[in-house]
């Protein structure tokens, strides 16, 4: 892992530095202010909603009452009396927010809540060591995520970025559970893990005849190739752009058993021509067609349906006579008026395929039954769909 940018603050009246570490390539802050454990929440809050960063000093645990204390203020910062007369308003005229709108400002405050949360800093040793009183020891956590050290030099990272990861290293070591499988995968750090299970079910029901070669488009864990090799198919190609989901397939699909049945290779959507044809063609793209933020959010979000897109426009070139391609997706984006399904319709006609099956399973997450939910109305609405597409 290489360290490219250094950032300076003042402490003690001497002139810190230090390397600045971000797995999300967020940009350095420009302002930062060391604190302790006296400084009050809502000092603490206004100072990072200015746009200064906070560097903490004291108990490891009291920065985490900290941030929880800031997030606090975040959620009720739609009680302020100007956002509280604009829903009146709405509900007075009749003209609320579009559901389109609505994702769209969900999506701002999310990403204005991570910004936010993000400003406050915690300093980690060139070894991985948080230096604070009752800091837990996140070592392997961080070469998981980082990978190895390679500087004796300390780094400012969020604290949120910190929890983020422990969070992830323990899903990591427990694993995610999948029943068709009868085993579980090992879900990486910025690796989406399928915790939502109803696509696998559709994959794993959907008819499977003939098929001796399979590719799987975008494969991160490796879960679907699993599948498929679970179910009889003995040559499989799992493709892959992110180097952090190439090492967590790989190592799934070794822990399986899998290895002699599926080739894991990094490529931009299908592999290269001496890969051959395949008799299907499996792709779970993004669902969502809006930026991504952050890696791991590179397996929900999809700008402009771009891998969708080229996924419908390519497939072809690559299905052996009589193959088929199965189109995993969700309807959400249609219920948020980010899609129509008129215009699914069209890239799949005009990618010269037709569509021979549609297999239907509704979400069980807890999300889809959450009235609470800031985009509950289309959630509630949410199908997930296998397309079972052949050449036209």
């Amino acid at each position: 892992m290489t360290q490219a940018t250094t950032i300076t603050w003042q402490e003690n009246n001497k002139t810190k530095e230090a390397f600045w570490q971000s797995a999300a390539n967020n940009q350095p802050p420009k302002k930062i202010q060391v604190i302790d454990d006296t400084i009050k929440a809502d000092a603490a809050y206004k100072l990072v909603c200015e746009g200064t960063a906070l560097l903490w000093r004291g108990d490891f645990q009291n920065a985490k009452h900290l941030s929880q204390a800031i997030s606090r203020r975040i959620d009720n910062r739609d009680l302020k009396p100007k956002a509280k007369n604009k829903r009146i308003k709405d509900l007075k005229t009749g003209e609320g927010p579009s559901l389109k709108d609505q994702f769209h400002l969900y999506r701002k405050s999310q990403i204005e809540r991570a910004r936010t949360l993000g400003m406050l800093l915690v300093e980690l040793t060139g070894d991985y060591r948080l230096p604070y009183n009752r800091a837990p020891d996140i070592a392997d956590a961080c070469e998981h995520a980082y990978g190895k050290s390679e500087t004796h030099q300390p780094r400012l990272v969020s604290l949120r970025e910190i929890l983020g990861l422990i969070g992830a290293y323990e899903w990591h070591k427990k694993g995610v559970e999948i029943p068709q499988l009868d085993a579980s995968i090992t879900p990486s750090y910025g690796v989406y893990s399928p915790v939502r299970g109803e696509y696998l079910e559709l994959v794993n029901t959907a008819p499977l005849e003939n098929v001796s070669v399979a590719f799987d488009i975008g494969t991160g864990t490796g879960v679907i190739a699993a599948i498929l090799a679970k179910r009889g198919v003995k040559k499989i190609i799992a493709t892959e752009l992110a180097s952090r989901a190439l090492v967590c397939a790989k190592h799934n699909i070794q822990k399986l058993g899998y290895a002699d049945q599926i080739k894991i290779v990094g490529a931009d959507l299908f592999p290269s021509a001496d890969a051959g044809l395949a008799d299907l063609i499996v792709c779970n793209p993004p669902w969502l067609p809006a930026k991504a933020n952050s890696a791991i959010e590179q397996a929900v979000y999809d700008p402009d349906s771009q891998m969708l897109k080229g996924f419908l426009k390519g497939v072809k070139n690559y299905l052996a006579v009589n193959g088929e391609a199965w189109l995993i997706l969700s309807d959400f984006a249609e219920h948020l008026e980010l899609r129509t399904k008129e215009e699914l319709q069209q890239w799949i006609t005009d990618a010269g395929l037709t569509v021979i099956e549609k297999l239907d399973i509704k979400p069980k997450h807890g999300k889809a039954s959450d009235p609470s939910d800031p985009l509950h109305q289309a959630r509630s609405k949410e199908v997930t769909s296998l397309y079972r597409l052949q050449v036209a």
